[in-house]
């Protein structure tokens, strides 16, 4: 485990909020050199706590403005459906994100849609159409607040 100290930490929450930094605004940032800055994001990146940078595109921006989290129950639950459902729900371009999780569902699914209508296509003609699906549970995402996390 890599220690850090709280430039580190800064450095983390600093590019948590803007993965488009470089090691020279960063050095600028919190009174470090471009080359000292550019070290420590390699020290990061090499310890495999830096692990990339995003692009946070704004979904709603085109056209996609509902959210839903999905709960999906499967039906018959062995290997053979687990990796089914995994590489067919993985091949829907709606599905922003797939959570195999303990607890009532087996998955958690993170989907984006135009719209309601737009969303219930999705998951009739879709999801409710993969292999091994039994029970699902929708919960429209109303307001996101994002943060770093514990940094």
């Amino acid at each position: 485990m890599t220690t850090l100290d709280d430039t580190d930490r800064a450095f983390l929450r600093a590019l948590a909020d803007d993965g488009t930094l470089s090691a020279g605004d960063l050095g600028r940032r919190f009174g470090l050199s471009q080359p000292a800055a550019w070290r420590r994001v390699k020290r990061l990146q090499e310890a495999g706590i830096l692990a990339g940078r995003r692009v946070d595109i704004d979904l709603e921006a085109l056209g996609f403005g509902v959210t839903v989290f999905l709960g999906v129950k499967l039906a018959a639950k062995g290997r053979v459906s687990l990796e089914d459902f995994e590489r067919a729900v993985t091949a829907i371009p709606e599905v922003q994100l797939v959570h195999h999780v303990l607890g009532l569902y087996d998955y958690r699914l993170r989907i984006v849609a135009r719209d309601l209508s737009d969303f219930e296509r999705i998951l009739r003609r879709r999801i409710m159409t993969l292999p091994g699906v039994g029970e699902v549970e929708a919960n429209v995402l109303l307001s996101e607040e994002r943060r770093p996390g514990p940094i």
